[in-house]
């Protein structure tokens, strides 16, 4: 798909869309005043235990009743304890934020054009992330400093990127990948591509160390907590996988890799063209065929969950037969495994978050960082971009 329109029509357009998304959105919720939905009844709850004093006590932090990390209530009671405006002022928060990243991803610069545009649509295919804009939900808040922490890293930020990474780890625990990733990005990027000993030095680390402080500030919310989440959330809210410190359910991947495969992947071959994907295929049928086939031998020691929140899972629901199921959720998988078959950053990124999802219920909502992520990289052309070595096959939607 290409917008045939100049920088000033496009800039028109993502204008006029996002006028009339975001209105729209903010109608369907009353204003923002609307009944609580879904978590927000917890999650209402949970900040006004932050809402007695700006600077909460490390009491306030061990013994919350949630299981993500407490920032964005933090946030949410703070807002209660200055403005006295209810769960409206926490929705419009989260409601500005997400208006932010849809320009930082969607709005067409001269650089970018009509690529941001078609990004922010395929941004707007994630699950709950319109729902989420205005609601009171952690989800936007975690995103939000993700994103940041992407843009601090493509622009040299790396300060500013850590910072903002610790800040999402705040937000949400399994914003841990991101930073993780990028650590291990540079780390092997930096090995492989060094061709002296001399060349080794503070500039050079920094751009691992940096996110790699970022990634442990996590150990300091588990010695807090002394686990993973608070103690009474933990045990009368987890899931049992969730309740030890390194237990892994390997099948959760793939329901997680089926929930980018469609709400990912297939938006890109929609908005970007599947021609090329398709003559790509031709071309690597024996890497296609090796990839299908280790996909199938892990899929058959580790089965997906056919137990899980969303509309994927809806649909296996709804399937008469469990071999249907699971051919369904091999589909869409093979497709994420197809699509980020390359070495490189944001192949590493899904590759981080598929193995925090093997410890978390399979809820296609979660794949919504990795969203902002993907659609932020591939605005700026360079999702792609970021490889490990500098002889590379090209990988399913890779066009160069």
């Amino acid at each position: 798909m290409k917008l045939q329109l100049n920088h000033s029509q496009q800039k028109f357009l993502f204008l006029l869309g996002i006028t009339f998304i975001y209105s729209a959105v903010v109608i369907k919720l009353d204003l923002l005043h609307g009944p609580k939905l879904g978590d927000e009844t917890n999650f209402w709850k949970t900040s006004l235990t932050f809402s007695d004093r700006l600077i909460p006590s490390i009491d306030d932090l061990r013994n919350y009743h949630a299981l993500n990390t407490p920032l964005p209530f933090i946030i949410f009671g703070a807002l209660e304890y200055l403005f006295d405006g209810g769960i409206f002022a926490g929705r419009l928060l989260n409601l500005i934020l997400s208006l932010s990243m849809a320009f930082i991803i969607g709005f067409p610069s001269r650089n970018k054009g009509g690529i941001a545009i078609l990004s922010i649509i395929g941004l707007f295919f994630s699950p709950n992330y319109l729902r989420g804009s205005g609601s009171l939900y952690t989800d936007i808040i975690a995103c939000f400093f993700v994103l940041i922490g992407f843009v601090g890293y493509v622009r040299n930020r790396h300060l500013l990127s850590s910072i903002a990474f610790i800040l999402a780890i705040s937000s949400r625990q399994y914003m841990l990948a991101f930073p993780v990733a990028i650590a291990t990005y540079e780390f092997i990027f930096s090995i492989t591509n060094i061709k002296n000993i001399r060349e080794i030095n503070l500039v050079t680390m920094w751009r691992w160390i940096v996110p790699l402080i970022a990634a442990l500030s996590i150990v300091g919310w588990i010695y807090l907590f002394e686990g993973l989440a608070p103690k009474g959330a933990l045990y009368s809210m987890a899931a049992d996988i969730q309740k030890t410190t390194w237990g892994l359910i390997p099948g959760r991947a793939i329901n997680f890799w089926a929930f980018v495969g469609c709400y990912i992947i297939i938006p890109e071959l929609i908005l970007f063209g599947a021609k090329a994907r398709l003559n790509i295929l031709k071309k690597q049928w024996r890497k296609i065929v090796l990839i299908a086939a280790a996909l199938l031998v892990f899929f058959l020691i580790f089965p997906p969950s056919l137990a899980g929140w969303g509309k994927i899972m809806d649909i296996v629901k709804l399937l008469p037969d469990d071999i249907l199921k699971l051919i369904f959720l091999y589909s869409l998988s093979l497709l994420t495994c197809l699509r980020f078959s390359q070495p490189n950053l944001i192949s590493l990124v899904v590759l981080f978050n598929s193995l925090i999802m093997m410890k978390a219920y399979p809820w296609e909502k979660y794949i919504m960082p990795l969203a902002v992520v993907f659609w932020y990289l591939k605005s700026l052309g360079l999702e792609d971009k970021f490889t490990l070595f500098k002889q590379q096959n090209v990988a399913l939607g890779n066009d160069n």
